[in-house]
């Protein structure tokens, strides 16, 4: 009883937390996410699959911020990035209230890109890992 009683609360709270999630968020865990978001490639000349990102996918009207949801090569959503202009960084412009699409945020990474279709200015990735540091190797390739 005290095992059935606790499975019972477990379920329940398992449930609770994923009704809390935004119903976007519930969403976008497997490729192609649902609503605005368009594969990349087919809005930009890139490849499908982005070694270092995996394949991503960017609602067109939050360019060139995104956020942009990258995906392995089976379809999992592995992390969320913005693209942050390196000028917009300078003006010192606040970027408030940036959402993780995909839910929790295991680690985060920030790196300098050149400028890249899609988003030609110099800028910053910043990656949001919904995956452990190891399992990054799922978009390494």
């Amino acid at each position: 009883m005290l095992i059935r009683t606790a499975l019972i609360a477990g379920a329940f709270a398992l449930t609770s937390v994923w009704a809390a999630m935004p119903a976007h968020a519930q969403s976008v865990g497997k490729a192609p996410p649902g609503g605005a978001y368009k594969k990349v490639s087919e809005l930009v000349k890139l490849p499908d699959f982005l070694p270092g990102l995996g394949t991503l996918y960017v609602d067109p009207k939050t360019l060139p911020a995104g956020p942009f949801l990258a995906y392995d090569h089976d379809g999992r959503l592995v992390s969320t990035v913005y693209m942050i202009p390196v000028e917009d960084m300078q003006a010192q412009k606040k970027f408030e209230a940036l959402k993780s699409p995909g839910g929790a945020v295991d680690h985060v990474d920030m790196y300098f890109n050149a400028g890249h279709p899609g988003v030609e200015k110099p800028h910053y990735h910043v990656v949001l890992w919904h995956v452990a540091k190891a399992d990054e190797a799922r978009v390494a390739k």
